[in-house]
């Protein structure tokens, strides 16, 4: 029997770099989480997870309902093969739902050593026709992630032509690589770190100018403006006011970039896509009228300038290219809430630098931001302190609010 989409509510997919991060996704509304381990995933300069830690990850979020996928999508080496085996077999005993993989031979020695869980392709495989889609379920592939470059019409066109059981996953917000489907040789010619084997140096984000060989020193910007030229730097994805389209193309899964961000980030697009979700699943009008909240809230993390990306048709450049290689922002991270007590004392690890007296938020998973004065501040040896200006102490902060924090809430700063 066919599946009915466009009313089929999808999976939401977010990132974790470490244990904490993990857990504030799905404090704030996950159905899914994706991890790395120390190896052998695409983000090798994030924080991600030793052996123990994503086996405390997948207990935690199996307890509480939420999927873990594990990344392991590097194109790999002779040399990576035989630790690829190992690291799999660890990963049989864990049991995560779904190991993310770009690499035929990757795939390959997955599907036999972890015949049981779930294999989905990467976005890394270039996966951009229905045939590619046929191909990968054909191989024992459960899902595979749709390349950055297809359209909404195109990935309709491939959910009509695929089979009912095989999943489709597709990016709806964060950063986009300017390289097609992310396979980018500019970290490996500058720097020699390869960012097909996680260690890319995002050589796109940095200025770049024309210098004619007999006039050495001379720089000729290729596009200017006051700030310099950037041409590779793109524009970060945001489709949440676009959740009826993606949602009617048979979209399965929504994921969400960025396991080299903030858990203030982690936060911020879980809990907005969270209830954009929830709230075109309930009806149009309620998604429609809730709008503004969800455009503002969205803004309250790092991001640079948005944009649809190819999924209206090809984009031009003014719509794709950030001007400068600067994050924007709305809101100031401050901490998680590790512990509470009767009195509105919060403990927390600090994140960035606030004062007595200043009005801050407590961010709530169900979308309310909760005003709160900072009555006081003790670090870890009980002293009372005026300001915290040193990253990743801990304190205990007390706070006058009418609603008070719980464990898992996250404190911010509005920007002025």
């Amino acid at each position: 029997m066919e599946r009915e989409y466009g009313r089929k509510k999808p999976e939401l997919l977010i990132p974790a770099s470490s244990l904490e991060v993990l857990k504030t996704a799905v404090h704030f509304g996950a159905d899914a989480v994706y991890i790395g381990g120390e190896a052998y995933g695409l983000r090798a300069k994030a924080k991600n997870f030793s052996q123990e830690e994503m086996a405390e990850g997948i207990r935690y979020a199996h307890e509480r309902g939420v999927k873990v996928h594990v990344t392991a999508n590097i194109l790999a080496h002779n040399a990576d093969m035989d630790g690829a085996a190992a690291y799999f077999t660890q990963l049989r005993e864990m049991r995560p739902d779904a190991l993310i993989v770009a690499d035929p031979g990757m795939f390959m020695l997955a599907r036999e050593i972890c015949p049981e869980i779930e294999l989905h392709v990467s976005t890394q495989a270039n996966n951009t026709n229905y045939g590619t889609f046929r191909f990968w379920e054909a191989q024992g592939a459960r899902r595979v992630v749709c390349a950055r470059e297809l359209s909404l019409a195109e990935i309709r066109e491939i959910r009509s032509r695929v089979s009912t059981d095989l999943e489709i996953e597709a990016f709806i917000h964060g950063a986009m690589c300017i390289s097609y489907s992310g396979r980018c040789l500019l970290s490996s010619y500058f720097t020699g770190r390869d960012a097909n084997h996680g260690a890319c140096t995002h050589p796109c984000r940095w200025k770049y100018a024309v210098m004619e060989e007999t006039r050495p020193g001379e720089y000729l910007p290729v596009e200017e403006n006051e700030r310099g030229t950037f041409i590779f730097n793109s524009r970060d994805l945001c489709m949440i006011d676009h959740i009826p389209e993606l949602i009617e193309a048979g979209i399965d899964s929504f994921k969400i970039e960025g396991r080299m961000k903030t858990a203030l980030y982690v936060a911020t697009v879980a809990r907005t896509y969270r209830r954009a979700i929830d709230d075109y699943m309930e009806s149009e009008e309620t998604y429609r009228a809730n709008m503004p909240w969800y455009l503002e809230e969205i803004r309250k993390c790092t991001y640079r300038k948005f944009t649809t990306g190819f999924y209206f048709g090809r984009p031009d450049e003014d719509s794709m290219v950030y001007d400068n290689n600067t994050y924007e922002s709305e809101a100031v991270y401050l901490g998680i809430a590790a512990a509470t007590d009767a009195q509105g004392t919060v403990k927390i690890g600090q994140r960035n630098k606030f004062s007595v007296g200043e009005r801050i938020e407590i961010m709530k998973p169900d979308g309310r931001d909760i005003p709160a004065l900072v009555r006081g501040i003790r670090n870890a040896d009980g002293e009372s302190v005026s300001s915290a200006p040193h990253p990743k102490e801990t304190l205990f902060v007390e706070l006058e609010t009418e609603v008070p924090a719980e464990t898992g809430d996250l404190l911010r700063r509005p920007k002025a």
